[in-house]
């Protein structure tokens, strides 16, 4: 498995906290130009984990919301119908 495929198998919460562990580390210096290099691609791998899972859950709450939103006016419209039949039916009497 390549080390893009593993990250793609990371939870957000896993991805963020080594990213946030590679960060300190880089921050914290000490390394060598090779190790900085290695740490920089795979923060850069870990960050685009965190990007497609909060992207993928902007979308779910975007579908949630919307489908809340079609169900709210499928609910008006009903509502809307039922009072005007009843006023409908009231004045012929």
């Amino acid at each position: 498995m390549t080390s893009s495929n593993v990250s793609e198998a990371l939870g957000y919460e896993q991805a963020r906290d080594e990213l946030i562990d590679v960060v300190r580390r880089l921050e914290t210096g000490g390394t060598t130009l090779e190790e900085s290099l290695a740490l920089w691609e795979r923060g850069e791998e870990l960050a685009k984990v965190c990007r497609q899972w909060l992207e993928g859950a902007r979308k779910r709450l975007n579908a949630a919301l919307a489908e809340e939103r079609s169900d709210a006016d499928e609910q008006s419209d009903a509502e809307g119908a039922e009072g005007q039949e009843g006023r409908a039916g009231s004045g012929g009497e």
